[in-house]
């Protein structure tokens, strides 16, 4: 539907529409004439709604602050599965992953060659030397926000170490091509860069997403793209940043009794962070972590 210059903007703003987005999307018609890949309103935020993601983000931070403090060689995953119900649920907020499609638990837990989508069990009992994902996802208020951080159980070897350590600095070397104007695959390639030049694979079937009022929104977000291709980053826009960097091969599975749990084909050990971010007039903001 075309808006009038005069009409009040589709953000929600109140403003009328020539004072606030009518040059932001004469831009982005200009960037799809071109034949990039634009995104719709819909999953442009606005003030409200990037506070109430905001809000949500500082339960899912403080969360895994508190996994942090108390992750522990000889626990179960279990127990952290119920550690982070209690935290999220004490604070207002509902985990985002328990029922979400049939998954069972509140939170992944992904050991050594799990790439993703661990589930949380009492078998499960952490080890020296193990690496874990602790995947993270919260409602609060309708507003949804996602962050992973891996955990060293004890003293891991330095070939675990190392690929935990690259993975994060793929992370950053993301980060830094994360701008307004900019492309999801010059995001994309720089991760991709980072994790070959030190001897890993990324993960290919499985990406970040955007977020906010769902669980998953648009973009796919991929880490084996090339600059210059992918969706346009623009102002409002929020994504996942989250590439699963394996050891060996890129080649994984899916376990057949779960439907849920990947794995690395090769079972060499996987590792992930991954952050939720915001682009701004003038770069980014990342909300949770």
């Amino acid at each position: 539907m075309k808006i009038g210059r005069n009409d009040p903007c589709w953000c929600g703003s109140g403003r009328k529409y020539k004072a606030c987005h009518q040059a932001f999307d004469e831009k982005i018609e200009l960037f799809r004439s071109e034949g990039h890949r634009v995104p719709p309103h819909k999953i442009i935020k606005n003030k409200d709604q990037i506070a109430g993601m905001k809000a949500s983000a500082a339960i899912n931070i403080a969360v895994l602050d508190y996994v942090g403090e108390h992750i522990h060689a000889g626990m179960s995953t279990e127990e952290i599965d119920k550690m982070v119900y209690e935290r999220t649920t004490a604070m207002g907020g509902i985990p985002a992953p328990l029922h979400y499609q049939g998954f069972p638990k509140s939170v992944c837990t992904s050991i050594n060659e799990q790439v993703c989508h661990g589930i949380p069990s009492e078998e499960d009992i952490l080890k020296e030397g193990d690496i874990v994902n602790v995947d993270c996802s919260t409602i609060l208020n309708g507003y949804f926000s996602d962050s992973s951080r891996m955990f060293c159980i004890g003293e891991v070897s330095e070939e675990k170490k190392r690929l935990v350590d690259v993975t994060k600095e793929c992370i950053q070397k993301g980060l830094e091509q994360v701008k307004p104007w900019g492309f999801l695959g010059d995001m994309g390639q720089a991760v991709h860069d980072h994790a070959y030049a030190n001897g890993y694979t990324v993960v290919r079937e499985i990406g970040g997403h955007g977020i906010g009022l769902e669980f998953h929104e648009e973009p796919w977000v991929g880490y084996n793209s090339k600059a210059g291709t992918e969706m346009l980053m623009v102002p409002g826009m929020v994504f996942t940043i989250e590439p699963m960097v394996n050891m060996g091969q890129a080649d994984i599975f899916v376990d057949e009794e779960n439907d849920w749990t990947v794995y690395t084909a090769d079972g060499q050990p996987s590792a992930q962070w991954e952050v939720m971010v915001l682009v701004t007039e003038d770069g980014y903001e990342i909300l949770s972590y």
